[in-house]
Order: C-alpha cells, then structure tokens, then sequence
C-alpha cells in the first residue's frame, strides 16, 4: 500500500540527501522560498510517498491562485527511487489525490510530472509541457565537450570562437549588484520573440535567494555592452540553461550565444558539474516547441526524455468545467485570428 506523508523542510531534504537522487533546483526548499516571492503562489507542503514502509519518493508543491481557483504545481516532482510500472505510479497519484482532498479543500488539481499516460491524468490546461530536452555531457576537456555535440553544433562553435568579437565571463556579481542592463537585452528579446518578459523582480529574486552556489549569470559582451546572457542554476552535478536574452542587433547573433553556451559548458564542466540541460525541446508529442529544436539539438548528438507535465484533477468535476472553458477560448482565439 502507497501512501503520502507531509514533510518539515529538515526531514525532506535529509531524506533527499540519504538517497542519493539529483535533486532538481525546483524540489528544493530554497525554490520553494522563491516561489513565495511570486504574486499568488506560495509554498503548500514537502511530501514523501511511502510503500509499506520504505521510501518510494518525494516532491515539493507550491499553491498557484489563478482566475480564481487554487492548484499545486510540482516543477520536475515526484522524484522516485526507482522506475514505477504503470499500476504503481497510478497508485501513487491516486494516495497523492486523497491526501491533497484531506489536507485541502481549495485545491482544484495537482500540476506535476507523470511518466505514465495515465487515464486519471489530462493535459495540462495552460502550459506547453515537453517529454525531451537536451543534455549535454560536460564533463573532461574543452575538446571533449566540443567532440559529443553533432557535426553542426562544433562548426557553430568554432565559428563562434574564431569570429565572434564577444567576450565572455561569469558576471553573477555584476547581476546581483544591478540587472538593468540585463534586463533590457530580456525585454529586447521577448519583444522580438513575441512572449511576455518576467517582472525584473522575479530574476533579482531569483539570484539573491538561490544564491550564487545555484544560480549564476554569464554574459557574452561586445565593446563592453551586453549582448547575450543567461541566468543558469546549479543542483547538485546538474546544471540547467534556465533563462537566456540577446541583442537583435548584433551580427551572427546565434553565434554569439553558442560562443556563450561553450563557455558556460566548459565553466561548469571545470568545477565538477557533469551535465548540462537546454531545457526543453519539441517532440511527436508536443509539437508546439519544435522552434527550439534547430538551435537546442545541435549541443548533443542525443535527446533525453522526461516525463512530463500531467494534470490531476483534485475536483474532477470543477476541473472538467475548466476544460470547457478553455475548449471555449480557444475556440474564439481561433476565430480571431482566422
């Protein structure tokens, strides 16, 4: 028998720790603390799933209040200690369900990551999950990094290197001390790739509360102006390519960010880090990201599947109403823009 259990922050993370896990950046108890800094979320509870005893697996979850309505979200959670078959995980989910009814009579559905395609899950109402990402190994030598990217990935690269008049450096203390600067290549970009820029508040919070230990800032500059930059966190031996901007005007401007990734590859690489993540790319299943896929892919030879977002109707009947709802808004975007 499968059941959920509610965790103090001590216990969760020790817990973590004796098992060995990576542990992503967004089931740690200082992500939850970031969270907390966002309008309308806020952390609900650390939680262990137990079989008979014995340890099956954890994960954090933050309340979100959105048109109205709560529902918890698990960024890259439940993290099990080992793979589940199909019956197990459903098992799970299902403890997970009545323990949020017990706890919580507010919540509509749980957001979190599913291996399975269970028939107690539905898509998510408003995101675009993914089930691939891209890895790369960044572990040994410069060349080494440079041998384990595709044909396209190293010339781009090296092309980079040779020709790009970008300098490039870790800038974490630049960026906790003022992100103005870096905030204005953000807002550049999301006007130029049609999304909406976070409050400049939210990457402030970012840094200062995950610390320089699990979130660093790299920069690539051209004649002493910012032209390209990520913010990056660090669990653990994983790295992740969280956020990334860039000029519009500057010339070859993807090579200018491949001479970047080389770097923040090559900078982790050198301090123990073994694998670095582009977060997220387009698949068979979604789609909807496939834009990302040209520029991401070429940094590995392989992808890597994850399991993805999922939600779990809490009030299945409410949660139906959402979907048409949603069924109904999209219906009129549709129009709209036919």
């Amino acid at each position: 028998m499968i059941e959920v259990r509610e965790l103090d922050r001590e216990t969760f993370e020790a817990q973590l720790a004796a098992s060995g896990l990576s542990v992503p950046i967004e089931q740690t108890g200082a992500w939850m603390d970031l969270e907390a800094t966002i309008t309308d979320r806020a952390f609900w509870a650390h939680v262990g799933f137990v079989e008979d005893g014995e340890p099956l697996g954890w994960a954090s979850f933050a309340d979100y209040l959105t048109h109205g309505y709560h529902y918890l979200r698990s960024h890259h959670g439940p993290m099990w200690v080992r793979e589940l078959s199909e019956d197990e995980e459903r098992a799970a989910l299902k403890a997970l369900v009545a323990f949020v009814r017990k706890r919580d009579r507010h919540q509509a559905f749980i957001r979190l990551a599913v291996v399975h395609d269970l028939d107690i899950c539905r898509p998510t109402l408003s995101i675009t999950p993914y089930d691939e990402t891209v890895i790369m190994d960044i572990t040994g030598t410069p060349d080494d990094i440079l041998a384990r990217m595709k044909t396209r990935g190293r010339r781009d690269v090296r092309k980079a290197l040779r020709e790009s008049p970008a300098t490039y450096a870790d800038e974490t203390a630049q960026a906790n001390a003022s992100f103005d600067e870096y905030y204005d290549v953000m807002l550049e970009t999301a006007e130029r790739d049609g999304f909406v820029a976070a409050p400049k508040a939210d990457y402030e919070n970012t840094l200062r509360i995950l610390g320089p230990e699990h979130a660093r800032v790299f920069a690539g500059r051209v004649d002493g102006r910012v032209v390209t930059w990520t913010i990056a966190t660090v669990s653990g031996e994983h790295a992740v390519r969280y956020y990334g901007a860039s000029r519009s005007d500057v010339p070859n401007r993807n090579f200018v960010t491949d001479g970047l990734i080389f770097f923040e590859a090559c900078t982790f690489g050198a301090e123990g880090v073994k694998d670095y993540d582009m977060m997220g790319i387009g698949s068979e299943r979604y789609p909807g990201l496939n834009s990302l896929n040209t520029f991401k892919c070429k940094f590995s030879k392989d992808t890597t599947h994850v399991a993805p977002d999922r939600d779990l109707p809490v009030k299945a009947a409410f949660y139906a109403s959402l979907r048409v709802a949603k069924r109904g808004l999209d219906a009129v975007r549709d129009r709209r823009r036919g």
